[in-house]
């Protein structure tokens, strides 16, 4: 399996209208949290949330997802749309989605591919998704990896997109005594609810080289793993889904290379820091300093499907910047459901350095 170019990135968060600022404000600690216009939690007090400022409360469902996810798609795409009609080459797309949970439409995930299609007549010869929550944009990576050798696709799209602003989702998110604050039923180790759509626009080495482009870095592998032991039950996680994603993303090192960055989507919830403390242990030794890691959901929220792509985007500009401690990165997520990605990401210097 060959390593993907990553040569273009996009993203719409509740604290940037693309990847560039809202990395710039991720660094700066800007905090994107507010006060829900009509939601109240259980202390009587207006439920803090991470929204993309720019789309009202009425802008619900697909409508909202496509708001997000269109406009990190064009900027992802902007570097080969020339080239689109210039020659002939199949571009492909894989959405990570969110599972389904309370408030959220049985057939987004069809309802999102039909909208694609529709705005990017001809340009996809392929689409798929996954919804997995928080490690779907790793199921997403994952299978740009292995169609573009199978399916001949020359470059991926590869994105996540979600939105916990529903108010059925914020009522459950609530109820399951997950939603950050001081109420009865809040707790003060529960998130904030967020937003946000995240993509990567990957290709080939060979098509790299093609059409002269130049890239932020590779990926250069991914782990998947599951947990049965999961949030909200009596069980107690010790990280062994999470390892085995680990292990499978770590095996694309060369013996004696450790990871410089670890990004993940850590929220605030003590099951995530305690399953991360597990997995650390077990895997210490292939990393700078594992406990030194980056988490930017105290700036953007909980942002679900969209964090693992967001995430590898951080991880490729913060060499770019010259901020980040190396150019091997580690991306992590843990979904609910028990799925479990990691990802492994070489950031490659600007030509000319």
């Amino acid at each position: 399996m060959s390593n993907l170019q990553v040569i273009g990135l996009g993203a719409s968060t509740p604290i940037g209208r693309n990847i560039w600022s809202s990395a710039a404000a991720a660094r700066a600690g800007i905090c994107g949290f507010s006060e829900h216009p009509f939601m109240i939690d259980t202390a009587g007090e207006p439920m803090r949330i991470a929204c993309a400022p720019w789309l009202g409360m009425s802008v619900e469902g697909v409508v909202r997802y496509c708001a997000l996810l269109f406009p990190a798609i064009d900027e992802a795409l902007a570097p080969v749309l020339q080239e689109l009609g210039r020659r002939s080459f199949k571009v492909g797309l894989a959405l990570g989605l969110p599972s389904s949970r309370p408030g959220q439409q049985p057939d987004l995930a069809e309802q999102m591919l039909n909208e694609v299609v529709r705005k990017y007549a001809r340009v996809f010869s392929h689409t798929e998704s996954f919804e997995d929550g928080h490690a779907a944009g790793h199921l997403a990576l994952d299978a740009a990896l292995k169609r573009c050798v199978s399916e001949s696709i020359d470059v991926w799209v590869v994105a996540g997109v979600d939105s916990y602003l529903i108010p059925e989702t914020l009522e459950w998110v609530e109820n399951c005594d997950q939603l950050h604050g001081g109420g009865p039923l809040n707790n003060a180790w529960g998130f904030i609810p967020g937003e946000a759509a995240g993509v990567l626009l990957l290709s080939t080495e060979e098509f790299t080289r093609q059409i002269d482009m130049e890239s932020f870095g590779e990926i250069i592998s991914v782990g998947l793993g599951r947990e049965t032991k999961l949030i909200k039950t009596d069980e107690v996680c010790i990280g062994e889904g999470l390892t085995q994603a680990f292990l499978a993303a770590l095996n694309g090192l060369v013996p004696g290379e450790q990871i410089h960055n670890v990004f993940c989507d850590l929220n605030g919830e003590t099951y995530r820091a305690d399953e991360y403390g597990f997995t650390a242990l077990r895997t210490k030794e292939r990393f700078r300093a594992v406990t030194d890691f980056i988490a930017p959901a105290d700036c953007w929220g909980d942002v679900g499907a969209a964090g693992a792509l967001l995430h590898s985007a951080l991880a490729v500009i913060c060499h770019r910047k010259r901020y980040g401690k190396g150019p091997l990165s580690m991306v992590w997520a843990s979904s609910e459901t028990g799925g479990r990605g990691a990802a492994v990401i070489r950031s490659l210097d600007p030509r000319g350095d």
